[in-house]
C-alpha cells in the first residue's frame, strides 16, 4: 500500500500593498479554503498571493510592480505561515517587492532565500479561467503549462530552463552580429544542449509518469475523462552532445533564419481524450474543462507520491463549470489526494457539498473576513 503524502498547510496568509489589498489576512486550518464574494472583488488576487510562495512570476506570470497596489510607491508583502506535517512549528515565508527594485525578495524561516529555494518548502499548483483555452490557443501557453508541471517535481527545472533561454538569445545575437569564431561558438552551443537537453528530458519524464498516473486514476473509475499527453514538433535531443552536435550542423541554416529552428523552445504539448479517440482540441468545451481538470488533479496526485509531500491546490472558479455531481466527485477526490485546496466562486451554494470540511471567507472591497 502506498503511503500517503504528508501534509502541508497555509495557515496564515497576510497581505500588505498587495493589489486591491492594503491590508488583510486569514488564518485558516481546514483541508480546503473557499473564497466566495462578487467578480472584481480581488478572490483571484489571494490565489495569485499564494502562487508566489513557488517559483516564477504567479498564476497570472505579471510583472511584480503591477501586483503593487496602485495607490503605493512602497512596493508590496506577502507573508505566509506554512505548517508542515511532522513539524513542530509553522515556517514563515515572506515575499516582497521594494520599491525601485527590479527582482522579489524571498525569506524563508527569517532567513534571505533564492525564489527557487521555495520548492524545498512547499508545492504551488493551480487551474485558472485563463487555462481553458490551453487545447485550442498557442503554443507557448502550453509550453509553460508543461513547463509548470514540470517544475512541481524537478525544483532545477526552472534553472535549466532560464539558463537554455540565455544561451539561445547569446547565440542569435552572435548571428545578428556577423560573429563567425567556431570555438566560441562551440562554447555557447554547448552551453544550450546541456541545459536543453536536461530540459527535453524531465518534459519527457514528467509525461510518462503522469500518463501512467493518469491510465491508473481511469481503471479505478476516476470521475473526470482521462488524458494521454505527448510531446510533439522538434523537443532537440535529451542526450546533451547530440543536441549540440545537431545545434552545430544547422548553425548556417540558423544564422540565416537568425534564430534556433530546433530545440525544446519549439516543442508543443498534445493532449488525446483516451475515452473518444479525440484530439482534446476537437472536444467540446465542456469535455476540456474535465480534461484539464483531471490532468491537474492526476498531477497534484504524482506530486504526492513522488516528493512524498501533499502539494497546495490553488482552484479559480472552477466549480460554476462543473453539475452539482461532478462538484461532490471533485470535493472527495481532493480530500483523497490530501492536498489543502483554495477555491473561489461568486456563490457559497456552489460549495454546499463541501458542508463543515472547509474554512469560508467572504471578500469584499479590500477586505477577508470569515464567512
Amino acid at each position: 500500500m502506498t503511503e500517503a503524502p504528508r501534509a502541508v498547510r497555509l495557515t496564515r496568509l497576510a497581505l500588505t500593498n498587495f493589489r486591491n489589498y492594503t491590508a488583510a489576512r486569514f488564518e485558516a486550518s481546514a483541508a480546503h479554503v473557499v473564497f466566495t464574494g462578487p467578480n472584481g472583488a480581488g478572490k483571484t488576487n489571494i490565489l495569485e498571493a499564494i502562487s508566489l510562495l513557488s517559483p516564477g512570476r504567479g498564476l497570472r506570470r505579471a510583472t511584480y510592480a503591477e501586483m503593487a497596489r496602485q495607490e503605493t510607491i512602497e512596493g508590496f508583502a506577502v507573508h505566509a505561515r506554512i505548517l508542515r506535517e511532522g513539524d513542530d512549528e509553522p515556517t514563515g515565508v515572506g515575499i516582497g517587492l521594494a520599491h525601485g527594485a527590479s527582482s522579489r525578495q524571498v525569506r524563508i524561516g527569517g532567513e534571505d532565500a533564492r525564489p527557487d529555494d521555495l520548492s524545498r518548502l512547499v508545492r504551488v499548483l493551480w487551474l485558472t479561467p485563463a487555462m481553458d483555452g490551453l487545447f485550442t490557443g498557442g503554443t507557448a501557453d502550453r509550453r509553460r503549462f508543461l513547463d509548470r508541471l514540470s517544475l512541481a517535481l524537478f525544483s532545477h527545472h526552472g534553472r535549466h530552463a532560464n539558463a537554455y533561454e540565455r544561451a539561445m538569445r547569446q547565440r542569435n545575437r552572435m548571428f545578428e552580429d556577423g560573429a563567425r569564431d567556431p570555438a566560441w561558438f562551440d562554447a555557447v552551443e554547448k552551453e544550450m544542449a546541456d541545459h536543453g537537453a536536461a530540459l527535453a528530458m524531465a518534459r519527457l519524464e514528467l509525461v510518462l509518469k503522469l500518463n501512467a498516473a493518469q491510465a491508473v486514476r481511469a481503471a479505478e473509475g476516476g470521475d473526470f475523462p482521462q488524458a494521454l499527453l505527448s510531446i510533439v514538433g522538434d523537443e532537440g535531443d535529451a542526450e546533451a552532445a547530440a543536441f549540440a552536435r545537431r545545434l552545430r550542423e544547422n548553425r548556417e541554416r540558423d544564422r540565416a533564419a537568425g534564430r534556433a529552428l530546433s530545440g525544446p523552445h519549439r516543442a508543443d504539448l498534445k493532449v488525446m481524450h483516451v475515452e473518444k479517440a479525440m484530439p482534446a482540441g476537437l472536444a467540446s468545451t465542456g469535455e476540456q474543462k474535465a480534461l484539464l481538470i483531471g490532468i491537474v488533479l492526476g498531477h497534484a496526485a504524482l506530486v504526492g507520491r513522488v516528493t512524498g509531500e501533499a502539494p497546495l491546490l490553488l482552484l479559480d472558479e472552477v466549480a460554476a463549470h462543473l453539475d452539482p455531481g461532478r462538484r461532490a466527485a471533485l470535493y472527495d477526490t481532493l480530500d483523497a489526494l490530501g492536498t489543502q485546496t483554495f477555491m473561489t466562486g461568486t456563490d457559497d451554494s456552489l460549495f454546499t457539498a463541501l458542508g463543515d470540511r472547509a474554512d469560508r471567507f467572504h471578500v469584499a472591497e479590500g477586505t477577508i473576513v470569515p464567512a
